[in-house]
């Protein structure tokens, strides 16, 4: 079945219980919408800041750079010129397109960046409250489809079979978090660093590493924690971005068959033991795919974990045989 993520409306689960040891620096701002942190657990105030400092604007950079809204973004200049023609990109562009088409065969096509048309329809109705008119998304589904992109490598040029309109933001958070892991070997920190974007957290350097998954319920009631040393959980949230329309709550990650929110999914968290190889996957993809194919694709990939809580909030658990992360339950939730 056919799933996007409805990335303008995507709000990433928290994801953050208490911490019983302070780091020795904190820095916070919003980027692409979502918080953003910078924990440092060692080093000067100087170095924080730094650190901090580089790290926020990259991520900014790509934000505005690859921004589906920026009207002066490549991704905007694509959108308007690569229907009938060929647009010339750099090499950052070109591969986070490749990647997005290598995710949407992946996924069998429920990773998709052409959801563009579905966006206004959705936004509008979480504004007011109204469900799209039936005619508007069977007109929006029709212009939806990554097999309407083409690339040639070799030229570094894109252009579209029909107007499709591409949003790359389901790939952005996790590049994020690659770009930073090469900033942070290159100034090689000898103590413990911790990224958040959103529900997405890196960590850098050894420790007992702990992500709180939070009950989409319950308001700072936690269903139960996520241990490890090193690695990278990736987030994808339904239950916080939930809006009520007509009486009913509906998610921001759509079904593209249907055109409408799917049902019966809160959130998804997925821990990965690093970010150096093609051992990692963005959130989007894998929450798109639903519960059983997300977790057999899991089971191929060395060291990982994952807890996927259904509609209820009830949690479901894979963990790799390879594993080092571990899932200590919530007592008395259960």
């Amino acid at each position: 079945m056919n799933k996007f993520i409805w990335c303008a409306l995507a709000l990433l689960a928290a994801g953050c219980g208490e911490r019983k040891e302070e780091a020795a620096f904190v820095q916070k701002t919003f980027i692409m919408s979502v918080p953003a942190e910078v924990r440092l657990y060692g080093g000067s105030k100087a170095a924080g800041q730094a650190l901090a400092g580089d790290i926020f604007a990259e991520w900014n950079r790509i934000s505005s750079e690859f921004s589906y809204s920026d009207p002066y973004s490549l991704t905007t200049l694509v959108n308007k010129k690569a229907y009938g023609e060929w647009v010339r990109v750099d090499d950052e562009f070109l591969r986070l397109l490749m990647m997005a088409m290598d995710y949407y065969k992946l996924s069998g096509g429920a990773f998709d960046i052409t959801f563009a048309p579905l966006w206004p329809l959705w936004k509008e109705a979480a504004s007011t409250r109204k469900l799209p008119a039936k005619a508007d998304i069977q007109k929006a589904l029709a212009n939806i489809g990554s097999n309407y992109i083409q690339i040639d490598p070799a030229r570094r040029a894109v252009r579209f079979t029909r107007p499709v309109q591409i949003n790359l933001g389901g790939l952005l958070r996790g590049y994020c978090f690659e770009r930073a892991y090469k900033m942070l070997r290159a100034k090689a920190p000898d103590f413990p660093v911790e990224l958040r974007l959103g529900g997405n957290v890196l960590v850098y350097g050894k420790r007992d590493w702990k992500y709180a998954v939070m009950d989409p319920f319950r308001k700072n009631k936690r269903k139960g924690t996520l241990l490890f040393n090193n690695g990278i959980v990736v987030s994808s949230s339904g239950r916080d971005s939930f809006v009520e329309i007509e009486g009913k709550l509906y998610s921001h990650i759509l079904d593209l068959k249907t055109g409408y929110p799917i049902e019966n999914f809160s959130n998804l968290m997925v821990y990965f033991p690093g970010i150096e190889s093609n051992n990692f996957l963005a959130s989007a993809v894998l929450a798109v795919m639903g519960k059983d194919k997300a977790f057999k694709l899991l089971e191929g990939m060395k060291g990982t974990a994952a807890v996927w809580l259904d509609g209820a909030g009830e949690p479901y658990i894979f963990q790799n045989a390879a594993s080092k992360a571990k899932w200590e339950e919530e007592k008395g939730l259960f």
